[in-house]
């Protein structure tokens, strides 16, 4: 086992490398490590790397990277958490109509023009944030109250159909306000390009320790979970109070999404994909799962991003159609054809 999770991260860092080093400029690995030296502990530069490769590796591509990075971790975190909470291998945080939330949030921001006052630049990303997140507050709500068990289909259903009904609002804005539709597909299908007034590495001093909280409390929930796999009779009779752990669980799942998508755009599939490769390779214990699955998102989206901007270039392309054209047929393989030999809770 550690043999394996040395070889996830060695992955991971290759494709870090990959990810700031492949471009229209190729920056070979040993500078890549001479930049980040320089930058973050002031070791001298050689001569022959020039300002613009340093540039293009500390201003550009590092910071794209490793939002990409943690984008995908709390991507495939809060996947494996909801497929685990919810014991359904097509459960996830947009099933349940966090994306759909998080796209009506920022409907009101880009057709409407809605803006903070104090902080117009984070509107987008508050509002965001704020209506995925409270999407799923709704729902856990409306299911506690219909079904005072809180069952995993009633979650579910309800999580689809409130979906349904938050897409259906999002869609009658699109025809009433066509001048910004645009706009408003480039935030849905994802991206990692830098936004207007935004400069990168400002939106990993906000998503970074977010996405690092999120994946630490969910570990430390790693236990309960575990133990409601085999069923939630069973957890409560060993004494797991089945229904806050999933308030709980859903909660933490829910805000790595909503903040993830907030800054970049909805992105699919990787919460879909990653943990049930993960759970195959490394088995079904959380204490695992958890970490490897972040750290297997976190890379394939680092991939991702890499394709995105360089099969086509100087054209890119949002980062979404990449990982639904890998992850659709993929995930309907693992699903259809291997589901067998999987355990999925």
């Amino acid at each position: 086992m550690k043999l394996k999770v040395i070889s996830a991260i060695c992955i991971c860092i290759t494709a870090m490398f990959l990810g700031i080093g492949i471009g229209s400029v190729n920056i070979p690995p040993l500078d890549i490590i001479r930049v980040l030296a320089h930058q973050l502990f002031g070791v001298d530069l050689p001569e022959n790397i020039s300002p613009e490769n340093v540039s293009i590796v500390w201003n550009m591509r590092t910071p794209r990277t490793l939002l990409a990075f943690f984008v995908g971790a709390a991507l495939s975190a809060s996947g494996a958490v909801m497929q685990s909470v919810l014991r359904n291998p097509l459960a996830s945080s947009y099933t349940l109509g966090v994306a759909s939330g998080a796209s009506l949030g920022a409907s009101l921001v880009i057709f409407l023009g809605v803006s903070l006052p104090v902080i117009p630049m984070m509107t987008l990303p508050i509002l965001g944030f704020s209506f995925g997140l409270g999407t799923i507050f709704i729902v856990i709500a409306l299911a506690s109250r219909m079904d005072r068990g809180l069952t995993n289909h009633t979650i579910i259903l309800l999580g689809m159909v409130f979906s349904l009904f938050v897409n259906a609002v999002t869609t009658l804005m699109f025809a009433l306000f066509r001048e910004s539709t645009q706009r408003m597909i480039n935030w849905q299908m994802g991206s990692f390009a830098p936004r207007t007034g935004w400069r990168t590495w400002d939106i990993l001093m906000i998503l970074v320790p977010i996405v690092l909280v999120g994946c630490i409390l969910i570990y430390r929930k790693s236990f309960e979970m575990d133990i409601m796999t085999f069923g939630e009779e069973q957890a409560q009779t060993i004494g797991v109070n089945t229904k806050r752990a999933k308030w709980v669980l859903l909660v933490y799942g829910a805000a790595l999404t909503g903040a993830s998508i907030a800054f970049t755009g909805t992105i699919g599939f990787v919460d879909l994909v990653a943990p049930h490769i993960v759970r195959k390779l490394f088995g079904s214990t959380h204490k695992i799962v958890i970490p490897v699955s972040a750290i297997f998102g976190g890379t394939f989206m680092v991939l991702a991003d890499l394709v995105a901007r360089t099969i086509l270039a100087p054209i890119e392309l949002p980062v979404g159609v990449i990982t639904a054209l890998i992850g659709a047929p993929f995930f309907a393989y693992i699903y259809f054809v291997k589901r067998k030999e999987h355990r999925y809770v």
